[in-house]
């Protein structure tokens, strides 16, 4: 299971790539064409950690408690039910799918 340490390393990580996003945006001369590529990976990276990590931690789960606690978010109206089932129980996020990597 991911200990709370872990996770807030892996929340300190993704808030500062979405940070350094936010200063691209502030100044975008301020950055190189690779660097901007660069701050984008790392977007993208971050977040699926976290993901990967939800979704390993949610598969050593039994299927009950799987069960309740995939209800609870899909109950809340933030993000779709399906979006949790891709999350949880899929391959992920599907923007993580779809988009293409940044060469």
């Amino acid at each position: 299971m991911l200990n709370k340490k872990k996770l807030e390393e892996m929340k300190e990580a993704e808030a500062l790539a979405y940070f350094r996003a936010e200063l691209v945006d502030i100044s975008p001369e301020s950055y190189t064409l690779d660097e901007r590529k660069q701050i984008s990976k790392e977007m993208d990276a971050s977040s699926a950690a976290i993901e990967d990590a939800m979704r390993e931690d949610f598969a050593k789960l039994d299927e009950v408690t799987q069960t309740k606690l995939l209800d609870m978010p899909c109950a809340s109206g933030i993000e779709s039910p399906q979006w949790w089932w891709d999350v949880l129980v899929g391959e992920g996020d599907p923007l993580y799918r779809e988009l293409e990597p940044l060469s």
